[in-house]
């Protein structure tokens, strides 16, 4: 008999109800935390999230554990060492978006918190949906299209509105 509290998207694979349960929905302040879910959310763009699951650790080998400061120094010698990782998304565009989204990150937290970037935009309080359906369930919201331009104003690509509410 499936969970009450367990949302029907995640079904039965393990690795799945192990991120719904102890990850999806619970609020995240760690500036790193949240800088790593955001550029695995690009690269989820066009799949599905259970294949970043599948691949996350060999992402946070392949990316140095998501470190910021080590991946805003990279160049083309990287990408094309990442464009030959078969463990990873091999995707130019998104190498370079988290590459570039490195260089961001770094701009932000020290201005003024990565943290505090993300939560303003929703009043730094979760959002709370209670859909009766996954159908029900939006593609963007008002505050993911905020999120988006703000993002991209600071230099992040591959963070459209649809990737920033999944993020959200």
């Amino acid at each position: 008999m499936p969970d009450p509290h367990r949302c029907p998207w995640c079904g039965a694979d393990p690795l799945y109800v192990a991120y719904h349960d102890s990850e999806w929905g619970v609020p995240e302040h760690d500036p790193r935390a949240l800088w790593e879910c955001l550029m695995l959310e690009a690269f989820q763009a066009g799949l599905s999230w259970i294949t970043i699951l599948r691949r996350r650790e060999t992402f946070r080998a392949a990316f140095q554990g998501f470190d910021p400061a080590v991946i805003a120094t990279w160049g083309e010698r990287e990408v094309l060492r990442l464009m030959q990782d078969p463990g990873i998304i091999r995707h130019r565009g998104k190498i370079e978006a988290t590459i570039r989204g490195a260089q961001a990150f770094l701009r932000i937290e020290a201005r003024e918190g990565f943290s505090n970037f993300i939560w303003k935009h929703v009043d730094h309080r979760p959002i709370v949906t209670n859909l009766p359906d996954m159908a029900s369930a939006e593609a963007q919201t008002a505050q993911s299209q905020a999120l988006a331009k703000a993002l991209k104003k600071e230099g992040f690509t591959f963070c459209g509105p649809t990737i920033t509410y999944a993020f959200m």
